[in-house]
């Protein structure tokens, strides 16, 4: 029908800790949502999954943005851009990108406080 029926999962080391509302019938989706997780310091990556729901048959995966503890590294104050959607299934062609947000506000007590904001995406 040329839409999708998008929703997000988030995963913190490959464990699904958020599952955002699905938007129905869109390319370009907006959630408005916000949550609050708590990272473990020795966590690898947060990784954002961009799903298709599908009332028939199971949900296709659109694509994934992977956010590592590295690239939290070489950008200590965070950083702004449009990102790729990169393939699950290598089978799959992937297109699709999502305009990331991510930013380091500092430390409250003993842990530092990042925040992770999906802008926009198409």
């Amino acid at each position: 029908t040329g839409s999708s029926d998008p929703y997000c999962i988030v995963k913190i080391d490959n464990e699904a800790i958020i599952r955002t509302a699905t938007v129905w019938k869109t390319l370009s989706p907006f959630w408005g949502e916000e949550y609050e997780v708590h990272l473990q310091p020795t966590f690898h990556s947060i990784s954002i999954y961009v799903m298709d729901e599908d009332a028939l048959s199971r949900d296709d995966v659109i694509g994934k943005v992977c956010i590592t503890r590295d690239m939290l590294v070489e950008h200590p104050k965070g950083y702004s851009a449009w990102v790729s959607l990169s393939e699950v299934d290598p089978d799959e062609e992937v297109q699709g990108e999502i305009h990331l947000r991510v930013e380091v506000l500092g430390s409250q007590g003993s842990r530092r406080l990042l925040r992770c904001t999906v802008l926009e995406a198409r």
